[in-house]
């Protein structure tokens, strides 16, 4: 029954530079659970440790030309603390500023938003409570 399975199963991005993706990916996610595993090839899988899907996959483009850009993914955080370390990691390793840690008062959400290498927006975001406030 399919009820029970996630909306998205998941998701690839085909990148330009697989060693500086890797890096960007393994470190940002880290702080949301997201283990990765590279395989032979320049390809990568991405999950969570307590489940196997919704997953991310990694595979270098057969031409920086090909590589995936525009793409808007959001990932789920657990806490604010998850998204303000999404959001130090990635710019730490490769990623670029497009929206500090803050709160999201129309998304009743706390949301942090970088370019990852290829210039994806990567968003790391946290739905507050009813009644969590800023």
């Amino acid at each position: 029954m399919t009820a029970d399975f996630p909306f998205i199963h998941h998701v690839t991005l085909l990148v330009a530079d697989f060693k500086a993706s890797e890096r960007f990916y393994a470190a940002a996610l880290a702080p949301l659970d997201v283990s990765i595993e590279a395989h032979e090839g320049n390809a990568a899988e991405l999950w969570r440790s307590d489940a196997d899907t919704p997953s991310f996959g990694m595979y270098t483009a057969p031409s920086p030309e090909e590589a995936t850009r525009g793409l808007h993914l959001a990932f789920t955080a657990r806490s604010r603390a998850e998204v303000d370390a999404f959001h130090e990691a990635a710019l730490e390793n490769g990623g670029t500023e497009r929206e500090a840690p803050r709160v999201w008062p129309e998304y009743r959400a706390y949301c942090a938003f970088v370019n990852d290498p290829d210039g994806n927006n990567i968003e790391a975001v946290y739905k507050l409570e009813q009644g969590e406030t800023a």
